[in-house]
């Protein structure tokens, strides 16, 4: 697998094949590149919609009326589609759930190392919630590293998918409910097979050269 060449070819799908759907066997993959993801001192601060119905599909692209309708066809059409959203707060229950799971995955040796671990997650969750004063934008940024993550993933795998920003999120924390669940959504990705009529397929990919963008030093 040459990730290199895979990052060089794989694009935004701005159409979709309605009639193909992703195994279940990849799907199962994708999940797991989901759960995966790395975050921040392992704060894991999300949660992830998945719809792969038409009905399930046209709840979430209710969020595209009125003002982003262009994005509708890319998720009613798309096999599957992501809400990637975030927490609302990262609470004690939060915390102990996760460390919780650190030692059930046998990642401490002993129970200082546990309590270590414990102290350096809250001193980065109070750093972003009473200091920065940004800790819903920190939780954010996590979640981007799960969008990342299945971006890359899916094209190894030969699945196209199309990150998307334009959504009314109030519309869509509504449809889901996702406020009484302390989430609210984030982005989105419609992920599936190209269409013949997916113009961005046949443009040549455009990035601004190494010297633009990467210094060594």
């Amino acid at each position: 697998m040459n990730l290199s060449q895979i990052a060089k070819t794989r694009y935004t799908t701005k159409a979709y094949d309605p009639a193909r759907k992703i195994p279940a066997e990849q799907v199962t993959h994708l999940q797991t590149l989901l759960r995966h993801a790395p975050s921040s001192v392992n704060s894991q601060p999300w949660h992830f919609v998945i719809a792969s119905t038409d009905e399930g599909k046209a709840r979430i692209a209710k969020a595209t009326q009125p003002a982003y309708a262009y994005n509708e066809a890319k998720i009613k059409n798309a096999s599957h589609v992501v809400v990637f959203c975030a927490r609302q707060n990262i609470d004690e229950a939060h915390l102990q759930n996760v460390l919780a799971q650190e030692d059930q995955d046998g990642r401490f040796a002993t129970p200082e190392a546990k309590a270590g671990q414990h102290g350096a997650r809250i001193f980065y969750v109070n750093l972003h919630r009473y200091d920065n004063k940004d800790l819903q934008h920190w939780m954010e940024k996590q979640v981007y590293l799960a969008l990342g993550t299945l971006l890359l993933g899916a094209a190894t795998l030969e699945i196209d998918a199309t990150p998307i920003e334009g959504f009314d999120a109030k519309i869509l924390d509504e449809e889901l409910g996702l406020r009484a669940q302390g989430l609210t959504s984030v982005v989105i990705a419609s992920l599936g097979y190209r269409s013949s009529e997916d113009f961005n397929a046949h443009l040549p990919k455009s990035r601004l050269q190494d010297v633009s963008v990467i210094t060594q030093i």
